[in-house]
C-alpha cells in the first residue's frame, strides 16, 4: 500500500483547518477530479472559470481520501471527509512549506527560458544513482503547479527536483522561498515572454529570483556561455550566494563542453569536470541536449555527487511527446513517416533546436531506408510551424529572424500557422512554402493530404497557437502499428 503522506491530523496542523467527517489518510494530493486514481487529498481551487467545490462529490466518489474546501458543497453527507479552510490556495502552499520543513531531502530548483522540463528529467535519472529522487510531474511550475508538487515530495525522498516557472517578474522568488533548495539552476535566458518585460535583462533579473529562497551554503549554477551570465552572478551574488557553478563552453567552466558529435541516433559528448575529461553518450536526439546536459552534470557536481554515474545514468533520457519526441506513424499503403512531435510550446531558442534536429533527420527513400531528401520517390523534410506567442511588439521580428537557421536545415516544404509565421513565410523561397491557415485546423487535413512514406516531419508552435489538430491529423494516417522512434 502506497505510504500516507498526509493524515486529517497533519493537514490540519500545517493549514489551520478543521477537520469535518470521518477521519483520512491520504496518500497524494490532488486539485483535478478527474485524475483521481484513489487515496488521494482532493483540493477544491476556486478559479475564474471553475470552481473544484462543484466536484467535491465527484472527487469522494472516484475514491479521493477527503477533500480540502473553504465551503461545505451542498449534499454531501455530514460524514464526508473534509478540511475546511479558509483559502484553499493558501492552504495548499501550507502544505507545500510544512513538506519541505518535514523533509531531509536535497533540493535542486530548475528555471530557465527553455529546457527546464529536460533538465529535470534528466536530473530524476542522474540523481537516482545516488538515492531516492522525487521530481514535479509535467510543467506544475507556477504558482498553483509548484506547492502542489512539494505537497507531493515522499518523506523518503533523498533528492527532489522542481521546476520553478514564470511569465511575469515577481513569480519566481515567493516559490522560491517556499521550495528552499540547496541548488538553483538557470539553464539560459531568451526572449520568451518578452512580451511581458522590457528587456531581455528583465527576463534574466527575473530569473534570478531563484537565488532568493537558496538555502544557506546552497549553490547557483549558470551557463557561463549566456550573455546574461554577468547578471545572473551579480544578483545571486546579491542573494547572498557564496558559491557559483558553471557551465559551458568557456574554458572557465566547472563543466567545461570540450566537443559534442549530434547526430540522428543522439549525441557524443566530450567534456572536463574541474580539469578531468569525461564522455558520455546521449540517446536524445538535437544538440541542445548536449548543451542541457552540461548543466545537469553541473547540478550534481555542485550537490557532491558522482558525476562519471550520473554521466552514464541520463543516456536514456528522451525528448516527451509536445517536446521533440519522435512517432513512426505506419501508412496504410506501405512505409511510414517520422513525426517530430513539438507542438507543446515555442521560442526562438526552441525553434532554432527543432529545426537543427530537422535538419540531420535524415528521410528514408522508401519509408524504411534511408535515402536524401532529393530525387523523384525520396522522403521529404517537411515543416509545419505555427506561431510563437508572449513576444509582444517583436513578435514579427523574431520570426521573420528564423529564416537563415530553418533553411539551414534544407526543408523541402513548409507550412505556416499564425499571422506572425506569414513573417518568416515571406523570407522563404516559393518553392518551399506549403499551405497557410490562420488556424491549424484550416490546414490539418491539407498538411496530412500531403506526406508520403519517407517523409520526416516536424510540428513546432506555442500551445496557444494549438498545433493539436494537425498532429491528429498525421496520426490519424497511422495503422495500428505504432512506434515510438525517441520520447514516450
Amino acid at each position: 500500500m502506497t505510504a500516507a503522506l498526509w493524515s486529517d491530523v497533519t493537514a490540519a496542523r500545517a493549514t489551520g483547518g478543521a477537520v469535518s467527517g470521518t477521519p483520512w489518510r491520504a496518500s497524494g494530493v490532488i486539485i483535478d477530479s478527474r485524475a483521481v486514481t484513489g487515496g488521494e487529498l482532493f483540493v477544491a481551487l476556486t478559479g475564474e472559470r471553475v470552481d473544484g467545490h462543484d466536484f467535491v462529490g465527484a472527487a469522494l466518489a472516484s475514491g479521493a481520501a477527503a477533500a480540502m474546501v473553504e465551503r461545505r458543497p451542498a449534499n454531501l453527507s455530514e460524514h464526508a471527509p473534509l478540511l475546511i479552510v479558509e483559502d484553499s490556495l493558501k492552504a495548499l502552499t501550507d502544505l507545500a512549506a510544512e513538506a519541505r520543513a518535514s523533509s531531509s531531502a536535497q533540493v535542486v530548483a530548475v528555471t530557465g527560458s527553455v529546457g527546464k522540463t529536460g533538465t529535470k528529467e534528466a536530473l530524476l535519472r542522474a540523481l537516482s544513482v545516488a538515492g531516492e529522487t522525487y521530481v514535479s510531474a509535467g510543467n506544475l511550475n507556477n504558482h498553483i503547479g509548484a506547492p502542489l508538487s512539494l505537497s507531493r515530495l515522499p518523506r523518503s525522498a533523498a533528492y527532489a527536483v522542481l521546476e520553478l516557472g514564470m511569465n511575469h517578474a515577481g513569480e519566481i522568488a515567493p516559490l522560491s522561498r517556499m521550495v528552499r533548495p540547496h541548488v538553483a539552476i538557470v539553464t539560459n535566458v531568451e526572449p520568451v515572454h518578452i512580451g511581458y518585460f522590457e528587456s531581455e535583462r528583465d527576463i534574466a533579473l527575473a530569473k534570478a529570483e531563484i537565488f532568493q529562497g537558496l538555502e544557506p551554503g546552497g549553490a547557483a549554477v549558470l551557463n557561463l556561455d549566456s550573455p546574461w551570465f554577468p547578471v545572473l552572478a551579480e544578483q545571486a551574488d546579491a542573494a547572498g550566494v557564496q558559491r557559483v557553478v558553471t557551465f559551458g563552453r568557456s574554458e572557465k567552466s566547472d563543466i567545461r563542453l570540450v566537443d559534442t558529435l549530434s547526430g540522428p541516433d543522439g549525441s557524443r559528448v566530450d567534456v572536463e569536470i574541474d580539469g578531468q575529461p569525461l564522455r558520455y553518450q546521449l540517446d536524445a536526439i538535437g544538440a541542445h541536449w548536449a548543451a542541457n546536459s552540461l548543466g545537469v552534470l553541473a547540478c550534481v557536481h555542485a550537490l557532491g555527487r558522482d558525476v562519471e554515474a550520473s554521466a552514464a545514468a541520463i543516456r536514456r533520457v528522451s525528448a516527451g511527446r509536445g517536446r521533440g519526441g519522435q512517432v513512426t506513424i505506419n501508412l496504410a499503403g506501405g512505409g511510414s513517416i517520422r513525426l517530430i512531435d513539438e507542438s507543446y510550446n515555442a521560442s526562438p531558442a526552441a525553434m532554432r533546436a527543432a529545426f537543427a534536429v530537422l535538419g540531420f533527420s535524415i528521410p528514408a527513400g522508401d519509408g524504411s531506408s534511408t535515402g536524401s531528401s532529393t530525387g523523384s520517390g525520396q522522403g521529404r523534410r517537411v515543416a509545419v510551424l505555427g506561431d510563437m506567442r508572449e513576444l509582444g511588439d517583436r513578435g514579427p521580428e523574431l520570426h521573420a529572424a528564423l529564416a537563415e537557421d530553418l533553411l539551414a536545415a534544407a526543408p523541402d516544404a513548409v507550412f505556416t500557422v499564425g499571422p506572425l509565421m506569414g513573417e518568416l513565410r515571406a523570407r522563404l523561397p516559393d518553392a518551399i512554402c506549403a499551405g497557410h491557415g490562420e488556424r491549424s485546423s484550416d490546414i490539418a487535413e491539407q498538411v496530412a493530404a500531403d506526406l508520403r512514406a519517407g517523409d520526416v516531419v516536424l510540428v513546432k508552435g506555442s500551445l496557444g497557437t494549438n498545433m493539436a489538430p494537425i498532429i491528429a491529423a498525421i496520426e490519424a494516417l497511422d495503422e495500428p502499428r505504432r512506434r515510438v522512434a525517441n520520447g514516450r
